[in-house]
């Protein structure tokens, strides 16, 4: 069986997007890979082996485009009224916390955030087929 182990973002600002991965999900740097063209580096916590990946290629100076197919990543979290408020207080912009119903009853509640690049993470209440 196939397993997920990390997601791979670009990021046009290391320090940047490093603080606020840490400053958001407590993702710490596990790895740091330097190479001509660009840095690969991995961010991990001790909640899950699954990793995020950042990418930065070396004199980009211009923003990604994230187009049309990109969706989200999503984390779930023990109290998510406890982490919208944190989220809030780091200054972080989170979105209103939404409860997302299906067939009368309450499927999932969750709230987004975006990264410095514009990179949408979702933030799910543990729960159901959400843990």
């Amino acid at each position: 069986m196939a397993k997920a182990i990390h997601t791979m973002i670009r990021v046009l600002d290391e320090a940047r997007s490093v603080a606020f991965y840490d400053k958001a999900f407590g993702l710490k740097v596990a790895e740091r890979l330097d190479f001509p063209d660009f840095t690969l580096v991995y961010l991990s916590n001790a909640e899950t082996p699954f990793e995020v990946e950042l990418t930065v290629n070396k004199g980009r100076a211009s923003a990604y485009e994230l187009g049309d197919g990109y969706g989200h990543v999503a984390v779930s979290v023990d109290d998510l009224e406890a982490e919208h408020a944190r989220f809030e207080a780091a200054g972080l912009a989170p979105r209103k916390i939404v409860e997302f119903n299906r067939d009368g009853g309450l499927f999932a509640r969750f709230f987004f955030v975006e990264d410095p690049d514009g990179y949408k993470i979702e933030v799910l209440q543990r729960r159901g087929r959400f843990k």
